[in-house]
Order: structure tokens, then C-alpha cells, then sequence
């Protein structure tokens, strides 16, 4: 029996991007807005883009726009728009997305456990002042 070696298949088990099973989720949950939205919906409930905006002061309304229409492409937000005068669109956080709520716990309890070391970690390191090449 041929074994395959090169190709897709012979790619996956040697990249380590193709290989790892947790590559793919992590682009999808821990792009650098998805956290602060998914919390805040989950945490406030069903918000307005307005209310959204202002609690997570530092994102811009165009890149909220960009993560929001993303986030509600791969099912994890919702979007619903009321035909009312003026129009009213809600966000809400999908099932899909709250299934996501023990991951973020487990690692804001690895956080509170390890932050303090990592930071320790990174002084020591910049302390040893190190030349790496």
C-alpha cells in the first residue's frame, strides 16, 4: 500500500498551522475585538451598535461594524432589525456564542492564576537584557 507524501494531507500533518485543531477557533474567537463584543453581550444582554460602542470605548464604529457583520457570519451574534421609525437594529449573543462562555471562563481563571507569572517571566527576561538572534 502507496503512502501519500506530499500534497494537502502530507501539509496538515507536517505545518503545524494545518495541524493544530484549535487554529481554526482561534482566529474565530480571539481576534482582537470578538472578546470585549461577546462579552459585553453576554454580560448586558441584547445592546444597540450605540451601547456596544460605548462600552468598548477604544473600538472605532467602523471596525465594531466589520467585527459585528463577522461575528454574526460565523453564528455567533445575532443581529435583528426592528422596521420601526427610525429603524432599530439589536445585537444579542447566539447559543452558539454562549457556548463559548466555559472557555472564557476557564481562561480568565488561568489568567488570575498565571498573569502574575508571565509578567515576572517577561521581566526577566528584558532584565537580562539578553541579545537574541
Amino acid at each position: 500500500m502507496a503512502t501519500e507524501t506530499s500534497g494537502p494531507a502530507a501539509d496538515a500533518m507536517t505545518d503545524p498551522e494545518l495541524a493544530c485543531p484549535i487554529s481554526p477557533v482561534v482566529d474565530i474567537v480571539f481576534s482582537r475585538w470578538t472578546s470585549p463584543i461577546l462579552w459585553s453581550l453576554q454580560t448586558f444582554g441584547r445592546q444597540r451598535f450605540v451601547e456596544l460602542e460605548r462600552r468598548i470605548k477604544s473600538i472605532t464604529p467602523k471596525v465594531l461594524t466589520q467585527r459585528l457583520r463577522q461575528l454574526e457570519r460565523d453564528g455567533l451574534v445575532v443581529r435583528t432589525y426592528h422596521p420601526e421609525v427610525p429603524p432599530r437594529v439589536e445585537y444579542e449573543i447566539s447559543e452558539l456564542g454562549r457556548s463559548l462562555a466555559p472557555l472564557f471562563a476557564h481562561l480568565a481563571e488561568w489568567a488570575t492564576t498565571n498573569l502574575e507569572h508571565v509578567e515576572r517571566a517577561r521581566r526577566h527576561y528584558d532584565d537580562a537584557g539578553v541579545t537574541r538572534g
